[in-house]
């Protein structure tokens, strides 16, 4: 009997460090994503210049609130990759995409948010963070990545060429202000892909949290 409380007592514990460990890893994802998402709506301002507002759904529903949530599934990813994987947990690659979600926010009016840049930036800025997780990870075949990397870099010099149309001759990288905006971009998108590599990485085969 005693053997059988003690066998029950262990495996309490056990669950309650592993659903600790998931927590911490789900929670530290979620305050990354949301700083992420607060950053780059900070980006989406000073590149707007005087014709930015900050709205209430627009801001917090659909930019903010998508960053904690793929920033929690990431560090949910990076529990499972530490824990010796899940089947099909590598599915969570695609988290990012929930950036896209913005798209439902005006769905009788969409192409005025093409228009503006912001329906182009959900899918656009996602999928280059997903490429670039691609590439660094060291998961997959070389070329295939390589590939992948190609087209993540290529937002370096299509930002320097394009950054006077998006944003007049202010962000020109020749400029104080337009040099810091194309680094403030290039450094997000570089931490974007960094989160986004987690659930590309090969998983650890040590003993699970």
């Amino acid at each position: 009997m005693k053997a059988v409380t003690d066998h029950a007592t262990d495996t309490l514990g056990e669950n309650q460090r592993t659903c600790r460990a998931a927590g911490v890893r789900v929670l530290i994802g979620g305050v990354c994503g949301l700083a992420w998402a607060a950053g780059l709506r900070g980006l989406m301002a000073e590149i707007a210049g005087d014709e930015s507002s900050v709205q209430w759904s627009m801001t917090f529903a659909w930019i903010l609130l998508p960053g904690a949530a793929v920033g929690m599934l990431l560090g949910w990813a990076e529990y499972l990759r530490a824990t010796g994987g899940r089947r099909r947990w590598r599915w969570l690659a695609l988290s990012p995409l929930l950036f896209a979600s913005v798209l439902f926010s005006r769905p009788a009016d969409l192409p005025s948010l093409f228009e503006d840049g912001v329906g182009g930036g959900a899918i656009g800025v996602p999928l280059l963070g997903m490429l670039g997780g691609f590439a660094i990870s060291g998961r997959g075949r070389l070329r295939a990545r390589a590939v992948a990397a190609i087209v993540a870099l290529a937002a370096i010099p299509t930002w320097a060429i394009t950054a006077t149309s998006v944003g007049g001759a202010r962000l020109a990288l020749d400029t104080p202000r337009g040099a810091w905006v194309a680094l403030y971009y290039y450094s997000f998108l570089a931490v974007l892909a960094l989160a986004c590599a987690i659930p590309h990485r090969p998983v650890s085969t040590g003993p699970r949290a």
